[in-house]
């Protein structure tokens, strides 16, 4: 449900989510992505694939990409319409791919860099309350499958400092900063992720700090805050690195550890998820914390540790 490829360390060139482009166009070594289809001028290759949203070539090992998405539909539900279209099927594979791709799309659909990034975080945001209101699951949307993970979330953190690991795209810190009596910190392995949150903080005119990090190793000092959320991440990580971020979270919190996890027969491993948890595996991790803690279901798997 997640965006694979920013859960991940970026390899090779970093991608600069706000770097200038011409209007319609995102290009990087990789990946071109134009709105409305490939520009004219020069010998356009044939497409490989048109699916409902995209028209797929390639122009040697470069990905070029035309769709036909319009402001309105700009939305973090892009991530579930290119793995459904075109990585689940296999017309493109990677995590790199699939970032560079997503980022093209967003930026090539409204002109200049952060009124593309503010219409996709506030079309966004306002959905995930949308789905609020009416719970009524909408069909294939990533959206629609968070958002009562994200009221969840909201309803376990108390007032005071929070801090969110592995953040992605920083929907819940977003969501976290709205809300009067808190300090929220968000982090991501990301540096290009953490920028544009952060920058899109300010434009939203909250207070959010976003600090570039692994979720195992957190430069700030024991008991920095009141409670560490970590939703959505361990499904992506190995077993001792998890566990590791378990323990990172435990050092952290003054006061309460929040863990969420999705319940899956199989890794998704289209959105970048390396393993499954029962609500046996989530009891052994409590009982591992050697604090109080508790276990229950809803839309996944939640773990509660409480200090004290």
């Amino acid at each position: 449900m997640s965006v694979p490829s920013l859960r991940s360390a970026i390899a090779a060139r970093r991608i600069d989510p706000l770097a200038p482009s011409a209007p319609g166009l995102y290009a990087d070594h990789l990946v071109r992505v134009v709105r409305d289809g490939p520009a004219a001028g020069g010998c356009t290759p044939r497409p490989i694939v048109r699916t409902a949203h995209f028209t797929l070539r390639r122009r040697g090992r470069r990905v070029e990409l035309g769709h036909s998405l319009r402001p309105e539909q700009l939305d973090n539900d892009l991530a579930g319409l290119l793995a459904e279209e075109l990585f689940a099927p296999g017309w493109l594979s990677g995590s790199d791919v699939f970032e560079r791709v997503f980022t093209g799309v967003v930026r090539s659909c409204v002109d200049g860099p952060l009124p593309a990034w503010t219409t996709f975080y506030d079309n966004t945001l306002a959905r995930i309350q949308k789905y609020w209101q009416d719970p009524e699951p909408a069909e294939h949307s990533s959206i629609a499958g968070f958002a009562p993970v994200y009221r969840r979330t909201l309803d376990l953190v108390p007032a005071g400092s929070v801090l969110d690991l592995g953040s992605c795209f920083g929907f819940l810190p977003l969501l976290l900063a709205e809300r009067d009596a808190r300090t929220v910190i968000a982090s991501d392995l990301s540096p290009g992720t953490m920028r544009l949150l952060g920058t899109v903080a300010r434009a939203r005119g909250l207070a959010l700090d976003a600090l570039v990090c692994d979720a195992s190793r957190v430069p700030l000092p024991d008991g920095s805050v009141d409670t560490v959320t970590v939703i959505h991440v361990l499904e992506h990580l190995d077993p001792g690195h998890g566990d590791a971020v378990v323990r990172e979270a435990l050092r952290l919190a003054r006061r309460r550890v929040v863990v969420a996890v999705p319940y899956e027969d199989e890794p998704t491993a289209a959105y970048g998820h390396v393993r499954c948890f029962s609500p046996e595996q989530l009891a052994a991790l409590g009982r591992r914390t050697g604090h109080g803690f508790s276990v229950d279901t809803f839309h996944g798997g939640w773990l509660v540790v409480d200090h004290g």
